[in-house]
């Protein structure tokens, strides 16, 4: 018995998850040792959230509660529409996450290269992924449930019953986003490949913008007929109670579990518990080769390959100038050594697929959104409401920003690791290089923000005077946090790191985020309580306008400043 837990304490799997911890730990207390302040500041935001989620929640679920019989229909709707989203954006994350962590990740081409199996690293960068993937989604269910079960008055063991379930529920995305990983890394090479991605890409989004549309309810039916207006209102949401759905299992489990129903809610439980076993266990023991071919497969393919990139000739090896140099060579106001670092940085997004893949996921679902806001702008006659509507769509293009500038922007004075004394000691110099990310950077973002606002401010037919004012807002929000995200990429670098998703996930990405959601969050309410600009120029509100600019000068340059000044002294 003792030479079997001997055994258990040496699998190298068991060694790596504990020198793992054991060193995410020690990094933890070197942050909090390094700035107690910004760790404070950071604290102080996450218990914000949770608390403020939970008012949130608590206080929506309760006011759903007072309609009899109401009430528990759309809350019942409510968790499955929920919990179906939230595996669909699991699976991408997983995916994402999964590719990256598996073949362009420095740690696992050093494991590789060990005496230990395929399989034992495979299992390893499984968990640390479905880890990385997943601690969002707990982050944000776990206020709802919370107010879910205060709300109905629920007894203390549904609280661990509900963190059960989430657990055996988190695995199944993991696998299949694994599995897909390992399929798109096997087979990205090939242009038919990666040209029905894009095809594939292209109709979803065309599927979700066209299909998913809100069918319209006249007054009679809504004074008549409520339980029948409310089902042809949710009508689109029914393909969430799918019974082969992983979220339809969770979701009636809880359910279940809170009407007092226990031998139906173990009876989902039971089927989430078979399927996460039946799938992990292929997962922990079958896809070990599979992932050391594809590893073998992505670091063996020649950088010189066919490339499937902006209408370029698929020529093998080839020197000839591209449609970017082309493009950019229009541009002759611009010094040739900026234009050929653009042309760069350009070309490694695009031949990143995890990076345009996630941006095409952020700014296409909020895409999708926004055109569909055609289909009940008749239903919007007061001018408070289309206004409302139109700042809330301005806050979450703008949450969708700092996500983007977060994920992408931050990581970038990073990712040159230890290749940062070839740039510093270059003619062109770490402040050009820096200043150039920057304004690329911020140039392509609001490409995309001022695009998405104008049109949702089009379809909700503002005046071109509130068109002008949302457009200018979002202009002065992009420049903010791109500076502010840069900024902080310079004051908090990681060159050793090669991994973006662990770069972010640390302490300065961290910070980022927080700061841009406060950023963003008191800007908005800076314009609200002002009028937004469109009630006339009192000095209330032009007191609000003028405090916004100067916040977002605060937020953008302050960085940006400090981060340049650093780096007359960075050591390369």
């Amino acid at each position: 018995m003792s030479g079997i837990i001997s055994q258990i304490k040496s699998s190298p799997l068991l060694l790596l998850l504990r020198t793992n911890a054991i060193h995410s730990w020690r990094r933890l207390l070197a942050v909090r040792e390094q700035s107690r302040l910004l760790t404070a500041i950071i604290s102080a935001f996450v218990l914000g959230y949770l608390v403020l989620a939970f008012e949130l929640f608590y206080h929506g679920m309760e006011f759903m509660a007072k309609f009899p019989g109401l009430g528990a229909v759309l809350t019942e709707r409510l968790l499955y529409t929920l919990f179906a989203f939230l595996f669909a954006l699991l699976l991408l994350s997983n995916l994402i996450i999964a590719y990256t962590n598996l073949f362009r990740n420095r740690e696992t081409v050093f494991l590789l290269t060990l005496p230990v199996s395929n399989q034992t690293i495979f299992n390893w960068k499984f968990i640390e992924s479905t880890m990385l993937a997943s601690w969002a989604f707990l982050f944000l269910i776990a206020p709802l449930l919370a107010a879910f079960g205060m709300v109905r008055d629920l007894p203390w063991h549904f609280y661990p019953m509900t963190v059960l379930l989430i657990g055996l529920f988190i695995v199944l995305p993991g696998v299949l986003g694994a599995a897909l990983a390992i399929g798109i890394g096997r087979h990205l090479d090939r242009k038919s490949f990666q040209i029905s991605l894009l095809v594939v890409a292209v109709v979803l989004l065309a599927f979700v913008a066209f299909w998913w549309k809100s069918n319209p309810v006249d007054d009679d039916l809504l004074d008549k007929r409520t339980l029948e207006a409310l089902d042809r209102l949710l009508a689109k949401t029914r393909f969430t109670m799918f019974p082969f759905l992983p979220s339809y299992w969770l979701s009636g489990a809880v359910l279940q579990w809170a009407e007092g129903i226990p031998r139906h809610a173990l009876f989902f439980a039971a089927v989430l518990l078979s399927h996460t076993l039946f799938f992990g266990s292929i997962a922990f023991t079958r896809f070990g080769n599979l992932f050391y071919g594809t590893a073998s497969a992505v670091q063996s393919r020649a950088p010189g390959g066919f490339k499937f990139t902006f209408g370029r000739k698929l020529v093998r090896n080839s020197a000839a100038p591209g449609l970017l140099e082309k493009i950019f060579a229009k541009i002759f106001w611009l010094p040739p050594d900026t234009r050929a670092l653009a042309v760069k940085d350009i070309r490694m997004f695009w031949r990143d697929t995890t990076q345009w893949g996630q941006s095409v996921m952020f700014f296409g679902l909020l895409g999708a959104y926004i055109i569909n806001l055609r289909n009940f702008t008749h239903q919007l006659t007061s001018p408070f409401w289309i206004h409302a509507v139109a700042f809330l769509n301005l806050g979450a293009c703008a949450f969708n920003l700092a996500s983007v500038t977060t994920r992408f922007v931050f990581p970038q004075f990073s990712l040159e690791g230890r290749r940062m004394w070839i740039v510093g000691m270059s003619p062109m110099g770490l402040a050009r290089v820096v200043m150039t990310k920057y304004w690329l950077a911020s140039a392509a973002s609001l490409a995309v923000t001022l695009g998405l606002v104008t049109l949702s401010c089009y379809l909700l037919q503002m005046p071109w005077d509130d068109v002008a004012f949302f457009g200018a807002v979002v202009t002065v929000m992009t420049f903010a946090l791109n500076g502010l995200a840069v900024g902080l990429g310079i004051l908090y670098p990681n060159v050793r790191e090669t991994n973006p998703n662990k770069i972010v996930s640390g302490f300065g990405g961290t910070l980022c985020f927080v700061l841009s959601s406060i950023y963003i969050i008191a800007s908005l309410a800076l314009l609200v309580l002002g009028g937004g600009g469109y009630h006339g120029h009192s000095d209330w509100v032009i007191a609000s306008i003028a405090g916004f600019i100067l916040l977002s000068a605060l937020i953008g340059w302050l960085p940006m400043k400090l981060g340049l000044k650093q780096l007359k002294d960075f050591e390369v």
